[in-house]
């Protein structure tokens, strides 16, 4: 589908990292775009993006909106606020997951994201923006479904001449089928950040942390992310 080089919004975070492999073999990728939106992880999303542009030769542009972070209050972005602590065997727990979601909820984070990466594409004359979604955090979280995407389409077609489409080759996948593909493309998982936190390590208690962790497990490869978290395998 996506045969033209595309911009890959990428914050290091397995999805998106998946994401930017794939879209490299569909038509190569123009620029990878990293936001600080005012996320705990900024600094590190930045690193471990650019990391990976650098290996794969692909331009790498992190764009600012920390504006956002400073006026949301949420626990992705604000120190004071207590970020949940999510056992992977919690995972199922749709209460739970409520809870989780609503304290880390950036307010329109992804449509932001979307729209940013646009203006890029559109500036660069480039067809496709490629977001880094998933079926399992899309059970939780409205902005990373296909509803999701068809509006943002919908939108980009009067906000960009060149209509510019906003698409994820993972949006139908859970977290094991996305680490399965990382395995399968030789992902060099010293280049992911997919922790809600910004320190040394990966934390290993965020909910983003639990999804690869319960990933991993599942699939048997814990061995492989030996060294990344402060807490797990």
């Amino acid at each position: 589908m996506s045969e033209a080089p595309s911009l890959v919004l990428l914050s290091a975070g397995l999805d998106s990292a998946v994401n930017f492999l794939i879209a490299l073999e569909r038509g190569g990728v123009e620029v990878a775009v990293t936001v600080d939106y005012g996320q705990r992880a900024a600094a590190r999303e930045s690193e471990k993006a650019g990391a990976l542009c650098r290996l794969y030769g692909v331009r790498h542009m992190v764009l600012e909106a920390s504006w956002l972070g400073a006026l949301s209050g949420d626990a992705l972005t604000t120190s004071q606020t207590r970020m949940p602590e999510v056992e992977p065997d919690t995972l199922e727990d749709a209460a739970r997951a409520k809870e989780s979601m609503r304290a880390v909820w950036v307010p329109n984070r992804n449509g932001l994201l979307a729209n940013m990466g646009a203006c890029v594409a559109e500036a660069l004359g480039l067809k496709w923006v490629i977001m880094g979604l998933n079926a399992e955090e899309g059970s939780t979280f409205p902005d990373n479904t296909a509803g999701f995407v068809r509006e943002v389409n919908r939108a980009l077609g009067y906000s960009t001449l060149s209509r510019v489409r906003l698409r994820s080759f993972t949006l139908s996948w859970d977290k094991m089928e996305i680490l399965r593909e990382a395995i399968a493309r030789e992902l060099d998982f010293r280049n992911v950040w997919s922790c809600y936190n910004g320190e040394e390590l990966m934390c290993g208690c965020c909910e983003s942390c639990a999804r690869l962790l319960a990933a991993a497990e599942t699939l048997r490869c814990s061995s492989r992310m030996e060294g990344l978290f402060q807490r797990g395998p």
